[in-house]
């Protein structure tokens, strides 16, 4: 599958919240509630947040397009982890968080998230970062695998709210 990666803009916004949409559910764990995760989506993964998302400095939304149509996203925030506990665990500085990586199911499988991955890493080491971190629900093996395929590995844990559930990630890091 040949595709394009490139910086996300803010005519991307409704787009980019649409694949956010259909994708986000999939990385819940089982018991997560549809009303949980709809309540995400609108207070996160909207159109008009990612229109936020795409003009604050710190982040970077990259879009992966196949046949002009957006098939997956990542969304990237520069500095310092805002939870304190997190900033503990990580301990490659200057440092990148991958917030979100999805891809639509379509194209799972297809090598789409590697090539986002590569293009991650190959902006963090041009950007001067030491490492990349991330969080992964605890439930989520297979997202799991990828990163590990990837060089992550684990260095803690952090809690993360869904609506009004409280779901386990796993904090994994990356050297560059």
């Amino acid at each position: 599958m040949t595709v394009e990666i490139n910086p996300a803009g803010i005519w991307d916004s409704e787009a980019i919240a649409d694949v956010a949409a259909a994708t986000f559910p999939l990385a819940c764990p089982p018991h997560a509630t549809e009303e949980d995760v709809a309540t995400f989506i609108d207070d996160v993964l909207s159109a008009e947040r990612f229109s936020e998302y795409l003009t604050d400095p710190n982040r970077t939304v990259l879009k992966v397009t196949h046949d002009g149509s957006i098939v997956g996203y990542a969304m990237l925030i520069d500095g310092e982890p805002a939870d304190a506990d997190v900033q503990e665990m990580v301990s490659l500085r200057p440092t990148t968080e991958i917030s979100k990586l999805y891809v639509l199911p379509g194209s799972h499988g297809t090598g789409v998230a590697s090539a986002m991955m590569d293009a991650i890493v190959e902006r963090a080491t041009a950007a001067g970062c030491a490492g990349l971190w991330l969080g992964v629900n605890q439930q989520n093996v297979r997202a799991q695998r990828f990163y590990g395929k990837h060089g992550f590995t684990k260095v803690g844990t952090r809690t993360f709210v869904v609506g009004t559930q409280v779901h386990h990630d796993y904090v994994m890091q990356r050297a560059l």
